[in-house]
């Protein structure tokens, strides 16, 4: 018979439940799997799977859930004989070990709507980082009265890889494999040692279970004003395109950097930590993220000086997507629980690849359904496996890696929520300008910042706007702090006619794509080019 869930060997001294971060660090430090930054920071490597490993997820398929499912590339089906196949092997190593480290604890901060989940790891950093990432039972985090409940399992056995044998009988062509079941609430994770599998396993499962309790899930961060705890914004983005950054501001107090809840009160972060990059990260552009990383924080694949251990941040040669782990009570202010009111501000990040589209526009509401629906970005360095340079994508909801319901049902929870809330949908773009990948650079931060500060404080909100000739978005004629130039993309490209070539390119694949989606004569009409 297959190895289930209960046949994980937790009982036993082997099994290391819930143990202190100090205790962790020093454990993973004796056994190899890591080492302190000069910073006091656990630096950890992931192995050759320095990203996720998108080709390599699969969904058990069961009549229960397969109606419900967005099946296509995403989504793709795995039959329950193989999802039993893997667990078995799974369970099988992580009871061979001479130690298993447990954390128990919650996705959600707001106690009416979260998930308990188990994360069962044979390395002590992997158990560390979803206790940094999730939140600790009776801990400041946890706004419930600190009893747990068991909801979900990851079961992460990421040193053990298939042979090919195994991936014979599963039906795979990859030595790694990771596979979820919405039935049994399950994750099975094996032959990657990457942890932003856990992490994005876990939002799946909230993106799948949320809606059911009548909240919308969504891939953004999330801060709110100092002065005015009405004044919550909201960040949509993919990796890479500022979520966490542009969070971190130090004049607001951050709720969460990547995944939350929309719910009958308010907004709510799914997690009680944050995964950030660090690539190119300074002191100066980026206090809050810079003095977050300390001890009880993981970074991933940094390179650190051999002698002063001084990590060097501008060191991409193991991967572009180097990150750090840490909870969000490192963030000074940080909103503890991470809960607050309905959004006044909801902001689409995309980096354009192409660099045409404008750095900052406001949306209608046609529109912004539109561009939610698209979700276009670009994929960007070391963030997935074999992502080495920026790769113009079509990700719906700002998402679609995440989304197992189709994508028209998360669209129509925002509409209902921009509706009811009378909430102001901005596009920010903070890729490229002055020209395309490889000839353009991107958007000066400080710009982007002076940007966002426009929205949040109400400058742009009676702002004067000129349509884009080529994408009918409404652009400001002025930000404060932002020379006049750099809000009119084509104005800053050397050659006009090279950037209306682009932009007729990019626009013919918005056309493209939105054909493959149902939606109103009204929001695809308010495409580009319409």
């Amino acid at each position: 018979m297959p190895s289930t869930v209960e046949s994980l060997d937790l009982s036993s001294d082997a099994t290391l439940r819930n143990l202190a971060p100090a205790d962790l660090i020093e454990r993973a430090i004796q056994r190899g799997e890591g080492r302190l930054a000069s910073n006091g920071t656990l630096v950890c490597m992931t192995g050759d799977r320095t990203g996720r490993s998108p080709n390599d997820k699969y969904l058990e398929d069961t009549p229960e859930i397969h109606d419900n499912i967005w099946w296509g590339k995403v989504n793709r089906p795995i039959s329950p004989e193989a999802f039993e196949l893997a667990q078995q092997i799974a369970v099988e190593h992580l009871n061979a070990q001479d130690q298993r480290f447990v954390f128990e604890g919650f996705c959600g901060a707001d106690p009416e709507h979260r998930l308990g989940v188990r994360v069962v790891a044979e390395q002590a950093w992997h158990a560390l980082f979803a206790q940094t990432l999730f939140i600790v039972p009776g801990s400041e985090s946890d706004a419930g009265d600190g009893s747990w409940s068991h909801d979900w399992t990851v079961i992460n056995a990421g040193r053990r890889r298939l042979t090919g044998d195994e991936q014979r009988k599963l039906g795979v062509e990859s030595p790694m494999i990771i596979v979820q079941s919405l039935t049994r609430k399950t994750v099975v994770i094996l032959g990657t040692e990457y942890a932003g599998e856990m992490k994005k396993s876990l939002f799946y499962a909230m993106n799948f279970d949320m809606p059911e309790q009548g909240v919308f899930p969504m891939h953004c961060s999330s801060n709110v004003a100092d002065d005015d705890e009405t004044n919550v914004a909201l960040f949509f983005g993919l990796s890479g395109t500022g979520k966490t950054t542009l969070s971190a501001d130090p004049k607001r107090a951050l709720i969460g950097d990547d995944e939350h809840g929309w719910g009958p009160n308010g907004v709510f972060n799914f997690e009680g930590g944050c995964y950030a990059k660090c690539i190119k990260l300074s002191e100066q552009g980026e206090p809050q993220i810079w003095n977050a990383i300390r001890f009880g924080s993981v970074l991933e694949n940094v390179v650190i000086d051999e002698r002063t251990r001084e990590p060097d941040y501008d060191d991409g040669s193991i991967t572009e997507n180097t990150r750090v782990t840490y909870p969000v009570t490192f963030i000074p202010g940080a909103v503890i629980p991470s809960v607050g009111k309905h959004p006044k501000h909801v902001i689409f990040l995309t980096a354009d690849a192409f660099g045409v589209l404008p750095p900052v526009s406001r949306l209608s509401p046609e529109q912004a359904m539109y561009y939610f629906i698209n979700g276009y970005t670009s994929k960007l360095a070391g963030t997935e496996a074999g992502i080495t340079e920026p790769i113009p994508n079509f990700s719906p909801c700002f998402g679609g890696p995440f989304l197992p319901r189709p994508p028209a049902e998360y669209a129509q929870m925002l509409r209902g929520r921009i509706h009811e809330h009378d909430a102001k949908v901005w596009l920010l773009n903070t890729g490229w300008t002055g020209g395309s990948y490889g000839t353009g650079s991107r958007f000066k931060l400080s710009y982007t910042r002076a940007m966002v500060t426009a929205i949040l404080d109400g400058t742009l909100d009676d702002a004067e706007c000129v349509p884009d000739p080529i994408f009918g978005l409404p652009v400001p004629q002025a930000v404060p702090g932002v020379p006049s130039e750099v809000l009119q993309p084509r104005s800053t490209w050397s050659d006009g006619s090279a950037y209306d070539e682009q932009a007729r390119k990019l626009a013919e694949l918005f056309r493209a794509n939105d054909a493959n989606f149902a939606m109103d004569d009204a929001i695809r009409a308010s495409g580009p080019g319409r």
